[in-house]
């Protein structure tokens, strides 16, 4: 360890358990916005950032998706894992949660025994101080023989310091004399037995590669497939007994309660904020914990996002900007340029790129997810997402899921593309497939619901129905299908941040980075849109869809016009919802709880839909997409019936 050539660029990796607080560090040393996030699972994908030093050195750091163990369990771990066998870097900043360094130390010391050069990085070690203790960093460095630097990436603070240090190590000037770690006799006997069996050259050392083995880790049993003593290998497997993996675990945990233990300086704890303590416990108790989630939901979603945002500025944006000024405008200037030929029609009138789809996305769906991505930046900073997760854990046990899956459920409501690919963070299979079925079928983007809640800003009975109809869908779906599915039963663990007041820099530079995500990617597609709609409209593709779905829309209750309407959903979930939007007063009360109902179960937009095929396969995914376009009007058509039966009109 530590064997480092003078270069001029290097490569560090940030990697740790999910919720220490990695990305935020990521963000400190580079500048570069890599989703902060106060909730596990967020750094599905590689972030990468640069950072010049001095005159000479420029630093690439890369943040890794969350990783508890070398023997893997989701796929995000899987990923972090391949990068460090890729050896392709230069130092390891390990990041660990100063206040749970007991926990997440045994990760530290696989890390050394894998040769790898690390820093330990106590980060959080505010929350450490709040409860009224310190660690010695200067003797926990002696005895780690690696450097040991604490920060608070949330207040960036001891960030210059890390980024001398971690210069130090790649300059060389650093010597490292990592500690070892010994089991006991019979461990250490295997170990050596392995170990002289492995010929070939292992991207970790072969002691780390012997435990591997010897905890029988499947991918690392394939890596060795191509070694001669494989077969004596496997006999040696077969004698050792499944709690061997119980007494190394249990060997490195002692060894770190034993390290704190002695570097642990406590002082007399500090007098926490009763408010605080009231509210920490009043989130996940299981009744003002639900209460909590229904004051959230009504005045941050309905208040705040619904009447507010696709209230009162979508209505200032479309009506006083667009209708009145820009249109016109639109309209006159190509009439003038075009006449009435077919062009006309591409730039304006009732489908063109700048009347429909640019309005759409500026006017209609820009302020609904500004408003709605703030209010969720809000609930990640505070730390109150993991506190719903643990709520919600009981219920998702009943349909299959753990509490876990509850954050792509939820950033499903953010983005169904982005979510869908959190699914990876699910431990199961059997999991993955069902949460990516709910995410299709059940919930609305950030957009779609955000004009959904905009039409019920008026009408908070009909929003009650909407809401009671998807949740009774999801309900009974979630059942049928873990009652078939077959896979194997899920655990829930998750680290649990402390609930504080979320910095409002935070709470910005996630909305802003999520409005540049939509600006880049999203804004185009509304464009690509209004392309296929108008080339459709050419060769009266579009018209022969639309007429073929107005029939089962007439069933529901509902004008031909929603032909149209759910077609465009197809393309975008939220450019469906603008469209009904755009026709909501010529809908009664009973057809707008209809189409919302319709539109929220109609199959995902294409780019989720892609996105299923890359991560289910193409199989699944179409699977999953021939069963809810029935299903979603099945419900539409059931739901009008029982309405008019009501009364409703």
């Amino acid at each position: 360890m530590g064997n480092f050539m003078h270069k001029e660029k290097y490569r560090v990796l940030l990697l740790g358990n999910p919720n220490v607080g990695k990305s935020a560090l990521f963000y400190n040393l580079t500048k570069k916005y890599a989703s902060v996030s106060n909730y596990p699972g967020t750094t599905v994908s590689i972030f990468k950032g640069k950072v010049s030093v001095g005159e000479h050195h420029e630093i690439e750091f890369i943040d890794t998706p969350g990783f508890y163990n070398f023997i893997t369990i989701t796929e995000e771990e899987k990923v972090t894992r391949d990068i460090i066998f890729s050896k392709d870097f230069d130092l390891i900043l390990h990041v660990v949660d100063a206040k749970n360094i007991i926990r997440m130390l045994p990760l530290t010391f696989q890390l050394i025994e894998a040769d790898e050069p690390t820093i330990l990085v106590l980060n959080m070690y505010d929350e450490l101080e709040y409860l009224g203790s310190q660690i010695n960093v200067t003797h926990l460095e002696h005895d780690l023989g690696i450097p040991v630097v604490k920060t608070t990436a949330i207040k960036n603070q001891g960030t210059e310091n890390l980024l001398s240090r971690i210069l130090a190590v790649l300059e060389g000037r650093y010597n490292f004399n990592p500690i070892k770690i010994t089991y006991t006799e019979k461990i250490e006997d295997l170990i050596q037995k392995i170990s002289s069996m492995l010929e070939y050259d292992y991207p970790i050392s072969k002691r780390a590669m012997s435990l591997l083995i010897m905890q029988k880790d499947k991918d690392i049993l394939n890596l060795i497939k191509k070694e001669k003593n494989y077969e004596n290998i496997q006999k040696i497997l077969d004698g050792i007994s499944d709690d061997l993996n119980i007494e190394i675990a249990h060997k490195r945990l002692e060894l770190a309660k034993k390290l704190c233990e002695e570097h642990f300086i406590k002082k007399n704890k500090k007098l926490e904020s009763k408010i605080r303590t009231y509210l920490d416990r009043l989130s996940l108790h299981p009744v003002s914990g639900f209460i909590a989630v229904a004051i959230i939901l009504y005045f941050g979603f309905y208040k705040f996002v619904g009447q507010f945002g696709a209230g009162t500025l979508v209505d200032f944006i479309e009506t006083q900007i667009f209708e009145q000024k820009i249109n016109p405008y639109v309209d006159s200037f190509f009439h003038n340029l075009l006449d009435n030929s077919i062009f006309f029609n591409l730039f304006a009138g009732d489908y063109g790129i700048i009347t429909l789809g640019i309005r759409y996305a500026i006017a209609i769906v820009l302020p609904v997810v500004s408003t709605f991505f703030f209010m969720f930046a809000l609930l990640e900073d505070s730390g109150y997402l993991v506190r719903l997760s643990i709520i919600l854990d009981r219920f998702m046990k009943k349909i299959g899921l753990s509490g876990r899956a509850i954050i792509p459920l939820i950033l499903g409501l953010g983005c169904g593309t982005m979510a869908t690919l959190v699914t990876r963070t699910l431990e199961t299979k059997r999991e993955r497939y069902l949460v990516t079925f709910l995410l299709a079928l059940t919930i609305p983007c950030s957009a779609q619901l955000g004009v959904i809640l905009g039409l019920f800003h008026e009408n908070f009975t009909g929003l009650i129905i909407w809401f009671l109809t998807i949740v009774i869908v999801f309900t009974f779906s979630s059942f049928i299908l873990n009652r078939y599915l077959i896979g194997e039963e899920v655990s829930f663990f998750m680290e649990v941040p402390p609930l504080r007041l979320p910095s409002l820099q935070n709470v910005f530079l996630k909305t802003f980075s999520r409005l540049k995500w939509y600006a880049a990617e999203v804004i185009p597609l509304f464009i690509y849109a209004s392309i296929l709609i108008w080339i459709a409209k050419l060769i009266r593709l579009f018209d022969v869809l639309t007429y073929i779905l107005s029939f089962p829309a007439k069933w529901a209750g509902l004008p031909d016009k929603m032909g149209d309407i759910i077609l465009y959903g197809f393309f975008r979930r939220d450019f469906g919802a603008a469209g009904l939007y755009d026709i909501h007063d010529i809908l009664t009360q009973k057809n707008i709880i209809v189409a919302c109902v319709i539109l929220t179960l109609f199959v995902p937009c294409i780019a989720q839909l892609f996105v299923m095929i890359k991560e289910r396969g193409l199989k699944t995914a179409s699977l999953i997409f021939l069963s809810i376009v029935p299903f979603a009007f099945l419900t539409g058509i059931i739901l009008n019936f029982i309405l008019t039966l009501g009364g409703m009109k």
